[in-house]
């Protein structure tokens, strides 16, 4: 099987992450919880005989990918088809409780040359950027059928594109001559509504807003602190929990969270007297992010803009660790 995908931060995350002391040597219990191709869980599998991994992704294509590379790890390996929020929110009763949990949240470079599911601009494919084919909207539902002013906030808001209003408002210029169904037609109506200075800097000028639409389709902001806040309370006293993320908007509800969780006090400011006890509920094991090598970055473009961080539960958190998270 040909592998596209090489996993970020590998080593990085092989050391933080790794199971510490008896018995979570011999009996730890590891979460990949976007397992994409396996790349990560490959790894942590190779390097440390004793591991269990459940391994998560609402994708299964990619799943069976996963499963395939990972055969030779039978008995080890235990797969979850859903979506990782869904999964913490009602962990299953029959798995153990786990000592390692991992998020990396950046997209599989799989997804953007073999999905034929329109993730990138590279390809004329149909527009779709669904990692669960059963989800209800796709890219080519919120391109043609959002109104304009609601378009530009999305691309905006999830793409940090400052030319989101000149975008919408040619995308819906472009479909009343007929849909948008294809990733290259939508790559190719961005080109010529940015000013041309716009069109030849670091990254092509569609990338922010393929960047918003795969954001919205997938609900990845929404469902992340959820996600973290029951992931952290599954996780074993302890246990480590880390997360890569990829720009800025999941990597300031990822370091909110986690700032929360190491205040000795996590109370919201309204509330006068203290009521979690005064007690933080994780160490922060990285006080600031760790980020790949240049080497690394020659090596693995994608890894360019990762973001890595670590902490260690100490107990579980209150719903007042949200506080601050959710309005991002």
């Amino acid at each position: 099987m040909e592998i596209v995908h090489t996993p970020v931060l590998l080593n990085e995350c092989l050391t933080y992450l790794s199971p510490v002391g008896e018995p979570y040597e011999k009996n730890a219990v590891m979460i990949d919880s976007t397992l994409g191709e396996g790349g990560h869980t490959y790894n942590f599998l190779k390097k440390y005989p004793g591991l269990l991994v459940i391994g998560l992704d609402a994708d299964k294509v990619i799943q069976a990918r996963a499963k395939e590379r990972l055969s030779e790890f039978d008995g080890r390996v235990i797969f979850y088809n859903g979506w990782f929020n869904d999964f913490y929110k009602s962990y299953p009763p029959e798995y153990k409780k786990p000592d390692i949990i991992l998020f990396d949240l950046g997209i599989s470079v799989f997804h953007y040359e073999k999905s034929e599911r329109g993730f990138s601009f590279r390809h004329d494919e149909k527009l779709d950027m669904r990692l669960d084919s059963s989800s209800e909207s796709s890219a080519q539902d919120l391109v043609n059928e959002l109104s304009e002013e609601k378009l530009a906030d999305l691309i905006y808001l999830y793409g940090e594109e400052k030319f989101s209003r000149r975008i919408a408002k040619a995308i819906v210029e472009a479909r009343r001559n007929g849909k948008i169904e294809s990733s290259k037609a939508l790559a190719n109506i961005i080109w010529d509504a940015v000013p041309v200075h716009y069109r030849y800097g670091n990254i092509h000028p569609a990338t922010r807003a393929f960047q918003a639409l795969r954001i919205a389709v997938n609900s990845e902001l929404k469902r992340l602190p959820e996600a973290l806040h029951n992931a952290f309370n599954d996780l074993n006293c302890g246990g480590k929990m880390g997360v890569i993320t990829f720009h800025s908007l999941e990597d300031r509800i990822v370091k909110n969270y986690f700032r929360n969780l190491g205040k000795q006090c996590v109370c919201p400011p309204e509330i006068a007297v203290c009521r979690c006890g005064g007690k933080q509920c994780a160490q922060i094991i990285t006080r600031k992010p760790v980020v790949p090598s240049q080497e690394e970055i020659k090596t693995n473009s994608p890894s360019r803009s990762a973001k890595f961080r670590v902490v260690r539960k100490l107990r579980n958190a209150t719903e007042f660790h949200l506080e601050g998270v959710v309005g991002y």
